[in-house]
């Protein structure tokens, strides 16, 4: 069992993902309590089930906005769901929202230059930020859950996918396999301040190695 929830998406709320989400929105989440009440807060790419794991879906203190390319269905009052583009927010003026946050999504945008456009919507939209990103150089890819795979050719990476179940335990459609290898670009600490420039960079450490960055301004 404990195998397992190593392996399952960090959707999922025993998952090893979300633990270690729940241990890095800690350190947020007591420097946004503090801020006045109630708090805008938009979500890039995020689920309405995040937030149902930080036990704030229904809370009436955080007004939350989520922008996927996919619809979902929200149940609770204080989380809108709608269907857009995080690299198209033209319908949002500056400083529209308290804070803009994202979760493991700048590094699914397939090149370095539309995560500077994400980055830049995020500075011009967002009074505050929180951005996270795993880590380039951290030894377990954790879009795969494979040790280094991130350095292998594409070829190898697409074969260990679809023909073996060495990542999260099963066999990748090959369809979805081909999409998430083409838009998957890691970035490094320093790419992080590149594009942040005036923000904090949280790392959230794993035996002694950097797991992840987090831009922030709080």
């Amino acid at each position: 069992m404990i195998i397992k929830n190593i392996f399952k998406s960090s959707e999922e709320k025993d998952s090893l993902g979300n633990w270690f989400r729940n241990k890095r929105f800690k350190f947020f989440f007591d420097k946004i309590n503090l801020m006045d009440k109630p708090i805008s807060i938009l979500d890039l790419g995020g689920k309405v089930k995040f937030w149902e794991n930080r036990n704030l879906s229904g809370n009436h203190n955080f007004l939350i906005t989520i922008i996927n390319l996919e619809s979902e269905k929200s149940v609770y009052p204080n989380i809108e769901t709608k269907v857009g583009n995080i690299l198209e927010l033209k319908s949002f003026k500056k400083n529209s929202f308290d804070i803009v946050f994202s979760n493991s999504v700048i590094e699914h945008l397939h090149n370095f230059q539309n995560q500077k456009k994400m980055a830049s919507e995020i500075l011009r939209i967002g009074k505050k930020h929180i951005i996270q990103t795993p880590n380039k150089y951290f030894f377990i890819e954790p879009h795969y859950m494979f040790p280094f795979f991130q350095y292998l050719p594409s070829k190898i990476q697409y074969k260990i996918l679809t023909k073996t179940k060495l990542s999260r335990l099963r066999k990748w459609d090959k369809k979805f396999a081909r999409q998430y290898l083409k838009e998957i670009r890691l970035l490094t600490v320093n790419e992080m301040k590149e594009i942040f420039p005036r923000s904090k960079i949280y790392q959230e450490k794993f035996f002694g190695m950097s797991k992840s960055f987090t831009a922030y301004n709080l």
